[in-house]
């Protein structure tokens, strides 16, 4: 390209390397000649603020083809190509009980014979979309570079943390399994929900405070909303939870409301228990007494029983006089429980702002790992 031509190059897009080939590819099948500029050439892979270029006279064009340019859609389709492996999805936030997080969805993969994806997502104030042009139609340094900077500190972050979960491999703190890793931007909630819905994982693996912590609390909201979103089964783990993997689980309560879509849960627990001596307790909370619930609570065990013969049940109805969470934590507390199982029904905006659903009370309420179970007889 002549010298006079290199003028007329603007800067269009600045994504990580690989969305940077995307982008040039689409736009090159549209008949638009790109440039990618900025490449560290030791590592491109890894590289950030990358610059896609085009000619002056294509701009208008080109920026409508960008604004329906859909990242997450054609990532999904790329890592769909791999090979037909189920898997279980950890986001995971850095904190300090990031690692045992990980330990219960290693040992968890490990007994399911799935692969780890660990998903960290972060945010930026930089948007493609939206580049705040110069007078020349060039990005401006010093977006760019917050850009790649925020890249390079979660780049770095993301390996720190491989780091150690290699040194636990190693030493046999937790099991060998097949793992990689994906950085997003956006919304930690809303792109755990959309990966979900495309990739559909085997199960989410998440961390949470636990007891005596706020919902606004950043950790615990996010799997909160995720919960919410999510037809994905979601074990959250509190951060004072000593339970490391569901082979150390001797009980698990099953909490019940007599709904068909409970048939549907209970069958996805068992996935997840069949092959452990584990005893389920069937619990009902109610604030008044009336002999149907115990009639029901009966015939559900019966049910149980006789399609999952090896597994040792029991059942009752607890007060919940005082409220569900505490109802339900005392029997936790009292009948040592290592797990609260409980099936969850898709709700919209409007009954979860007027009425918290149990589960996501209970994240905030009890360090016994919590187990939803997102059916629908729909």
């Amino acid at each position: 390209m002549k010298d006079k031509d290199k003028d007329k190059l603007v800067t269009v897009a600045i994504h990580t390397y690989q969305k940077a080939q995307i982008l040039k590819t689409i736009l090159e099948s549209e008949g638009i000649e790109a440039y990618i500029h900025n490449v560290n050439l030791l590592q491109p892979m890894v590289s950030a603020g990358v610059r896609v270029r085009i000619n002056e006279v294509d701009l208008p064009r080109a920026l409508d083809i960008i604004e329906n340019v859909r990242f997450d859609d054609l990532e999904v389709m790329e890592e769909s190509k791999r090979e037909n492996k189920k898997e279980i999805l950890v986001p995971v936030d850095f904190s300090e009980f990031t690692l045992k997080t990980c330990e219960f969805a290693f040992g968890l993969a490990k007994e399911v014979d799935c692969d780890i994806k660990l998903m960290h997502v972060y945010f930026s104030s930089f948007y493609p979309t939206s580049i705040p042009f110069g007078d020349t139609f060039t990005v401006q340094p010093t977006v760019e570079g917050m850009y790649k900077d925020i890249h390079e500190t979660v780049e770095k972050q993301m390996k720190e943390l491989i780091s150690k979960l290699n040194i636990c491999i190693a030493d046999g703190s937790i099991p060998d399994v097949h793992y990689s890793y994906t950085l997003r931007e956006g919304l930690p909630e809303e792109e755990v929900v959309s990966y979900s819905k495309k990739i559909r994982p085997y199960a989410i693996v998440m961390g949470t405070r636990g007891s005596n912590k706020k919902e606004q609390d950043l950790i615990g909201s996010v799997t909160a909303e995720v919960i919410e979103g999510c037809r994905t089964p979601i074990f959250a783990i509190p951060e004072n939870s000593h339970l490391h993997s569901i082979s150390t689980m001797k009980n698990i309560v099953f909490l019940t409301n007599f709904q068909e879509r409970e048939f549907l849960a209970l069958a996805t627990l068992m996935e997840f228990i069949k092959n452990y001596p584990i005893k389920v307790s069937f619990v009902h909370v109610a604030k008044k007494e009336d002999r149907w619930n115990e009639i029901k609570l009966t015939g559900l065990n019966n049910y149980f029983k006789e399609h999952y013969p090896n597994i040792t049940t029991d059942y009752t109805v607890v007060d919940g006089n005082e409220g569900i969470p505490e109802a339900l934590e005392k029997f936790v507390n009292e009948n040592t429980i290592d797990l609260i199982s409980m099936s969850s029904s898709p709700r919209n905006i409007f009954a979860r702002m007027f009425n918290p659903g149990i589960a996501r009370r209970m994240l905030f309420h009890t360090n016994t790992p919590i187990l939803v179970i997102k059916s629908s007889t729909k």
